[in-house]
């Protein structure tokens, strides 16, 4: 059950955060300024679930990988702390603050800067998250080829 929950919560945070990135470029190239507002209010509205999500899969993987020390988990372990980083020193301040300059209608050079940045910082997140999916496919994989050959 707790494997379960955590590819779930994995799944879905991984989602998300392809949905903002998906969602403002498509705002921003082809919509209008209130559009791009919408956007950015949705993401904002968005954290309350995409937070607990990553701390669900944080979690979960920590509990899943106590006691057991393997190359892939470690990678995993390591990378974590840069993604919780990256999403609450950068991702979450920056939503916000595109969110409240969006809605004064303030898409200056700081607003586009800014976004530039929560694109960057967004698509960081996206690959370590996808590096630690692959992995974690990957322990899932040995660990059964191991089971089967030890049988």
């Amino acid at each position: 059950m707790l494997t379960n929950l955590h590819r779930s919560a994995a799944l879905l945070a991984f989602l998300f955060i392809a949905t903002f990135m998906v969602s403002t470029l498509i705002a921003e190239l082809f919509l209008s300024h209130a559009s791009v507002a919408e956007v950015k209010q949705a993401i904002v509205s968005a954290l309350f679930v995409l937070v607990p999500l990553l701390m669900m899969t944080g979690g979960s993987g920590f509990a899943l990988a106590r006691g057991r020390v393997a190359a892939l988990i470690n990678a995993k372990r390591r990378r974590m702390p840069l993604i919780a980083l990256n999403g609450l020193l950068v991702l979450v301040p920056l939503a916000v603050f595109l969110n409240l300059k969006a809605a004064q209608g303030e898409f200056d050079s700081i607003f586009y800067g800014a976004q530039g940045i929560e694109l960057i910082a967004g698509a960081l997140n996206l690959w370590l998250i996808g590096l630690n999916a692959r992995d974690g496919l990957r322990q899932r994989t040995w660990s059964s080829a191991a089971a089967v050959t030890s049988d």
